[in-house]
């Protein structure tokens, strides 16, 4: 399983604004330049980002985007799933019925397994722990 690019440049963007403190607002384009995402591209997850309640956004002279939480209460799960959607390691560890196997399987309990040690890693690592590490 791999992220999506638009993913890692959406937990990118996160941990600058985290490293910038949760009320200073910070330009796009500032976040683009240091994070090296493409702007058009970033314009777009932040987007995304602000729809799922992580973000706040302001246009105008004195906008830009901040945290909608403190950093300690983001998680990279959610930031991941903003962006790509739920964590789903195959087909078969979601709703059951998409195999033909799904009953007889002796690798199902594998990709369940290890689809709910990611999420709850996952879960469990905020941006204030990135930031800890960072330093």
């Amino acid at each position: 399983m791999q992220i999506t690019r638009q993913a890692d440049y959406a937990v990118r963007a996160v941990l600058h604004l985290a490293k910038v403190g949760g009320a200073e607002r910070s330009a796009t384009s500032a976040i683009a330049k240091e994070q090296n995402i493409p702007p058009s591209f970033l314009a777009k997850i932040i987007s995304q980002l602000s729809i799922a309640g992580l973000l706040h956004t302001s246009r105008g002279a004195r906008g830009g985007v901040t945290l909608a939480r403190d950093p300690k209460d983001i998680t990279l799960l959610e930031v991941v799933e903003a962006i790509d959607g739920p964590i789903q390691l195959n087909e078969c560890v979601g709703d059951g019925g998409a195999c033909m196997f799904d009953k007889d399987c002796p690798i199902k309990p594998v990709w369940c397994d290890a689809q709910e040690e990611l999420v709850r890693r996952l879960k469990g690592t905020n941006f204030a722990d990135l930031l800890a590490k960072s330093s």
